[in-house]
């Protein structure tokens, strides 16, 4: 994730490479000779870290919903005694991270999520419904007069409103990652308080 300072494992670059590539042309539009040439190897090299492309989909899918929750939970423990506005924002902190560092795993899960295995896309469903509970959680402390399945949909659609981040342009065109986070949050926490508003 965007934490890490670590150098990446040839594995996670793999992943990495083959989100961008699938995310640039479709998961159908990439072979992998052209994911082994992104990182240095050869196309049949790559088999001997995944048995193939849905191997890689799968990893890449699950792994974010797994890592969004994983962090959620470690932003919970952490914050345990602070007061519930700053746990909201760091949430809120933690999705504007991934909307803005991992965008093409957001286009990849919007268009690929349905060639997952059954299994795996019950996997990535449970994970989010994990995810999006916590926030409920949350923001119901925030704003205790917000019902939970009123909190739920505000929830989702301010999921809906950070991960619109693709379609903001190229990363180049963007006002910097500052000033983008910064008016993100602001318009999530405008969300919520307008969700409130209205109960």
């Amino acid at each position: 994730m965007a934490t890490r300072t670590d150098a990446p494992t040839r594995r996670e670059q793999i992943l990495r490479e083959a989100a961008r590539l699938f995310a640039e042309r479709g998961f159908h539009g990439v072979g992998v000779d052209e994911i082994g040439a992104a990182v240095g190897i050869s196309g049949p090299g790559l088999y001997r870290h995944f048995p193939g492309k849905d191997a890689m989909l799968a990893e890449l899918l699950v792994g974010i919903s797994g890592r969004l929750l994983t962090g959620a939970k470690r932003r919970l423990a952490e914050a345990d005694g602070v007061p519930s506005e700053a746990v909201l924002d760091s949430l809120v902190e933690g999705h504007i991270d991934f909307a803005l560092d991992d965008r093409p795993l957001i286009t990849l899960h919007d268009r690929e999520l349905d060639r997952l295995r059954e299994s795996d896309r019950k996997l990535v469903r449970q994970l989010q419904r994990q995810y999006v509970e916590l926030w409920v959680e949350v923001l119901c402390a925030v704003h205790p007069g917000l019902a939970e399945p009123a909190a739920r949909s505000a929830v989702h659609s301010v999921f809906g409103l950070l991960n619109s981040t693709p379609h903001l342009g190229r990363p180049g065109s963007l006002p910097g990652r500052a000033t983008t986070a910064g008016l993100l949050h602001r318009m999530a926490l405008g969300a919520f308080a307008a969700a409130a508003a209205g109960e």
